[in-house]
């Protein structure tokens, strides 16, 4: 006859394995590798797409893909040609995650062309998650990155002319917040995604939006997918968007789905949502792609076997 102990203990172990045997049968197969990204963005998923051809993994895909609009001085919500905040600041913020949980992030980082790579480097080589302004900019000097003059002389005239007409009062403007996020799903079955924006133009110094943040700005959980979000960043953070996509993947919604109620979330608590823009755009495991927006006019960009699509999305107001 058992002991009462080797009974418990035969039991506890017995039902210990079944939660983990049902998560690994949950996993899908990975589909067909592809780079996916928020807007009209056809250089940074071809860049992230022939990455992935080289040998490189998902996640070198989304940091290749991310620099392209940063390095682009005509892209006015990115990196190097980004608009400043209502001081005439341009402030970076970025994050990256890996399929193995890690994840690294920078904000309020000023005259660095590359925060996505930044944010990579916090990811590998600190014990920390996110590293902020000075700081920040003190470890990327640290790494070899060299400090530039940020603003263009063409974002300059957009700030000199904006600063005639402003009542420059201390609240948040919505001329501006197109940020790039990307995802990728590479050769081994695995998913990475990065986010990178110079945020909302003529912003109150130190504001800091969704975009760096793991789980409201991008998520990937490499049982799951992943997703990243675009827009109005207060209300992505409020309801931690991008997490919540993925869950509701993990459940078993498709990623249209997903992105779908995710924005339903904000309609149903935010009775003014039709004054602002949010969108979502998501991946599953199989390779399925799902983009949703409150406005009309998101779109989305998918490389995928060599081929460039440019996506438009579905949107709540649209229907």
């Amino acid at each position: 006859m058992l002991s009462r102990r080797t009974f418990l203990r035969t039991s506890t172990l017995s039902t210990l394995a079944v939660p983990l045997l049902l998560r690994a049968e949950a996993t899908p197969p990975a589909g067909t590798p592809l780079v996916v990204a928020t807007w009209p963005n056809r250089g940074a998923t071809e860049a992230g797409w022939q990455r992935l051809q080289s040998g490189g993994t998902a996640l070198d895909a989304v940091e290749a893909g991310a620099r392209v609009p940063e390095a682009d001085p005509n892209e006015t919500s990115v990196g190097h040609g980004g608009l400043p905040d209502r001081d005439g600041h341009v402030t970076l913020d970025a994050c990256i995650m890996d399929w193995k949980g890690n994840a690294g992030a920078v904000t309020f980082l000023e005259g660095i062309m590359h925060p996505i790579s930044v944010a990579r480097r916090v990811m590998e080589k600190t014990p920390h998650v996110m590293l902020s302004g000075a700081g920040a900019l003190q470890f990327a000097v640290s790494e070899g990155f060299v400090k530039k003059i940020q603003l263009t002389s063409k974002a300059r005239k957009a700030w000199e002319a904006w600063k005639k007409t402003a009542k420059y009062q201390p609240k948040i403007n919505v001329e501006n917040h197109d940020t790039i996020g990307i995802l990728s799903l590479d050769q081994q079955g695995h998913v990475s995604g990065a986010c990178s924006t110079s945020g909302l133009a003529y912003k109150m110094h130190g504001r800091v939006g969704d975009s760096p943040i793991i789980g409201a700005g991008m998520f990937v959980d490499d049982e799951v997918g992943a997703a990243c979000a675009t827009g109005l960043g207060e209300f992505v953070m409020k309801t931690l968007g991008s997490f919540l996509v993925v869950e509701l993947m993990r459940q078993g919604r498709s990623p249209q789905q997903a992105c779908e109620e995710a924005i339903g979330r904000i309609v149903k608590r935010y009775p003014n949502y039709p004054e602002f823009q949010v969108g979502y755009l998501a991946t599953n495991k199989q390779g399925d792609v799902g983009a949703y927006a409150i406005q009309p006019g998101f779109s989305y960009t998918l490389t995928r076997d060599g081929k460039t699509t440019i996506v438009p999305s579905d949107s709540h107001l649209k229907k």
